[in-house]
């Protein structure tokens, strides 16, 4: 087996986990800057290919946005695979180090709060997206 052929599929599924349940893929750095300047609340999830993110973070970020409360864009951009696009979006984490998995909700361009790998890791998806709807409670309007 070819292994740059079966982490391709790898990602290819984790792509299409996350864009299926909505949320909008950002590839480049006028992707981000474009979707994350945008009014209201962005919720990034920072994607990859580690057992944490397809066992817990991809479905918590998928189930979370099933409630009455919820960020107004939902974005994506996939560390180790779309670098540029990914390096440019943690230019808007400002005071918090590289993570991921991880989530960031920002409100009109500037970052509220993260959930990082270290909020992920070692938790239950039900576990984070409690956190994320916590963190819906306090920041994002009904829609």
């Amino acid at each position: 087996m070819d292994f740059n052929l079966f982490m391709q599929d790898v990602v290819d599924a984790a792509r299409k986990d996350i864009t299926e349940a909505g949320y909008q893929e950002l590839k480049t750095e006028e992707d981000v800057d474009q979707a994350l300047n945008r009014e209201g609340t962005t919720l990034v999830m920072v994607n990859s290919t580690c057992g944490c993110a397809g066992g817990v973070a991809r479905p918590a970020a998928t189930n979370s946005i099933h409630f009455d409360k919820r960020p107004d864009h939902l974005v994506t951009v996939f560390a180790g695979q779309d670098r540029e696009a990914t390096d440019k979006a943690r230019t808007y984490f400002e005071g918090f180090p590289p993570s991921s998995p991880s989530f960031a909700l920002l409100k009109d361009g500037k970052i509220l709060t993260m959930i990082e790998r270290h909020d992920i890791e070692g938790f239950s998806a039900m576990e984070v997206t409690e956190k994320l709807q916590t963190l819906f409670d306090q920041h994002c309007e009904e829609i």
